[in-house]
C-alpha cells in the first residue's frame, strides 16, 4: 500500500509490482511471451545451431534487437494510456503518491516484464552449451543479454511517453513503433546520406546514434561502459518527458 509517508521508492516498486502483476491478468501478456518465445526459437534453430560452425549466438541477439521494436510497443501502449481511457488515470493523481513515483513505477514494471519475456531463451543457451563443441564463451553471451535489456529498457521508455501523449492504446503502439524505427534506420540513412564535405561532427554524431554497432559490441562480448551510459542516459531522459507529460495533465 502506498501512503503519504511513503518514500518514492517504495511507491515505485509497489506500482511496479501491481503494473507487472496487470500484464499476467491479461491475454496480451502471455501472447507477448508466446510470440516471442516463438520467433526467437526459430532464429536460434536458423543461425545458431548451424552444423560446422562455431557455437555463438552473435547472430541471435543482432535479429532479437530489431524484434523488439514490435514487442516493446506491445508491451508499453497500455502503461498509461489504458488509465486515460478508462478514467481511473484521475483515480492514481488523487492518490496520496509523487507523480514522479506512478511513472517510475510503471516503467519498471514493463522493463520487468521485459525480463521475465527473456528468461524462457536462457533454454537456448543450455541447448547451445549441450550440442556444441568446443563450449562457446559465457562472457558474449552475458553480454548480449545485457543488451537486449539496456535496448529494450530504451524502447521502453519511448513507449511510455507514446503512452503518456494519447488514451488510444492503438496510437501508442504506432507512434512507438514508427518512434523505434527512426531511432534504428534513422542515423545509417541520413550517414549515406551526406554529401562528401559534410562537416566530421555530423558524421561523428550520426555514428554515435547507430544502435545495431552498439549491439554488435555488446554480443563480441565487449561491455563497454559508453555504451550503457547511452542506454542508461536515453532511458532516463524518456522517462523524465513521461513524468513532465503525465504531471502536465493534472495541471489542465
Amino acid at each position: 500500500m502506498t501512503g503519504p509517508h511513503s518514500g518514492p521508492i517504495r511507491q515505485s516498486l509497489v506500482f511496479a509490482s501491481r503494473e507487472l502483476g496487470s500484464m499476467f491478468r491479461l491475454p496480451v501478456g502471455w501472447v507477448v511471451i508466446a510470440l516471442f518465445v516463438f520467433l526467437t526459437a526459430a532464429l536460434f534453430t536458423q543461425f545458431a545451431l548451424v552444423p560446422g560452425q562455431a557455437a555463438t549466438m552473435r547472430i541471435f541477439f543482432a535479429f532479437c534487437a530489431p524484434l523488439l521494436i514490435v514487442v516493446a510497443p506491445a508491451i508499453s501502449m497500455r502503461l498509461v494510456s489504458d488509465e486515460l481511457r478508462s478514467g481511473t488515470i484521475e483515480s492514481l493523481m488523487t492518490m496520496p503518491a509523487r507523480d514522479i513515483s506512478v511513472v517510475l513505477g510503471k516503467y519498471l514494471g514493463a522493463v520487468a516484464f521485459l525480463g521475465t519475456m527473456l528468461l524462457p531463451t536462457l533454454v537456448f543457451v543450455g541447448v547451445l552449451f549441450w550440442r556444441s563443441d568446443p563450449t562457446p564463451e559465457a562472457g558474449p553471451i552475458v553480454a548480449g543479454y545485457l543488451s537486449l535489456l539496456l535496448v529494450g529498457s530504451l524502447y521502453l521508455a519511448i513507449g511510455l511517453l507514446a503512452s503518456c501523449l494519447t488514451s488510444s492504446q492503438t496510437l501508442a503502439f504506432l507512434g512507438t513503433f514508427l518512434a523505434l524505427l527512426a531511432l534504428l534506420l534513422g542515423p545509417g540513412l541520413l550517414a549515406d546520406a551526406l554529401p562528401p564535405g559534410a562537416p566530421a561532427w555530423v558524421r561523428d554524431t550520426l555514428a554515435r546514434l547507430r544502435i545495431p554497432q552498439r549491439i554488435d559490441d555488446f554480443a563480441g562480448g565487449a561491455v563497454q561502459l559508453r555504451h550503457v551510459v547511452f542506454f542508461l542516459s536515453l532511458s532516463a531522459g524518456f522517462v523524465v518527458l513521461s513524468w513532465a507529460a503525465y504531471t502536465s495533465r493534472r495541471w489542465r
